[in-house]
């Protein structure tokens, strides 16, 4: 990894900030219909090759919070209405929202928004996924079989702490979509499993006690 993990791409309207720690390649900015993000070209990004809301529209496709933006009309980006969190098919937590993550450093601006998160077990950037699941043989189809105490309001503050050498916990209206694309779970308080051996994902059921699983 290079010194200087985020790399700027100055606009006249907006600049693009890519931060090398989270970025896991999904490639939601390479596929985008414009020239925006071109592999082969130096820079990469070009912000003014597209609209200053192509820009803001394309960075925030970026699931892991790899991505952000600096407007220079002033405005920032918003968080979603709902606070969603989406299990990804043998791969990591997709969460969106109004988001406050314990172990987000405060150049990660992505992260207030969306983020990729672990539940492998195997992350060398925990809580944040790095693909380690790709390598580590972690088998989890994304089914949710739990509907939880359901909601009184959505979106607002979403605190997301890790429990030492445990689960993730999850405070704040939250609604769980299977891998399916279903609305599964829905309630104010949730914790995750990131040891990659319960029995009830994506919720903890203990068993990081069982594998000694360690946030190192």
């Amino acid at each position: 990894m290079s010194d200087k993990p985020i790399y700027d791409y100055p606009g006249n309207e907006i600049d693009v900030h890519w931060d090398e720690r989270l970025c896991i390649h999904i490639g939601e900015c390479g596929q985008a219909a414009n020239s925006l993000f071109e592999a082969d070209r130096k820079p990469w990004c070009v912000p003014d090759d597209v609209s200053r809301a192509e820009v803001r529209e394309i960075c925030e496709r970026c699931p892991s919070g790899a991505l952000s933006y600096t407007d220079k009309t002033g405005e920032p980006e918003r968080a979603p209405a709902e606070n969603t969190l989406s299990l990804v098919y043998n791969g990591p937590l997709y969460l969106t929202g109004d988001l406050h993550i314990e172990d987000a450093a405060e150049e990660m601006a992505g992260t207030r928004f969306r983020a990729a998160l672990c539940r492998c077990g195997a992350s060398g950037n925990k809580p944040f996924c790095d693909n380690s699941h790709l390598d580590s043989d972690f088998e989890d189809f994304g089914a949710v079989g739990e509907v939880g105490p359901g909601l009184s309001a959505t979106g607002g503050p979403l605190q997301v702490k890790r429990i030492p050498n445990g689960p993730l916990m999850i405070e704040g209206n939250l609604g769980i979509r299977a891998a399916s694309g279903r609305v599964a779970w829905q309630g104010a308080k949730a914790f995750l499993c990131r040891c990659g051996a319960s029995a009830n994902k994506p919720f903890c059921d203990g068993s990081h006690k069982d594998v000694d699983f360690t946030d190192s």
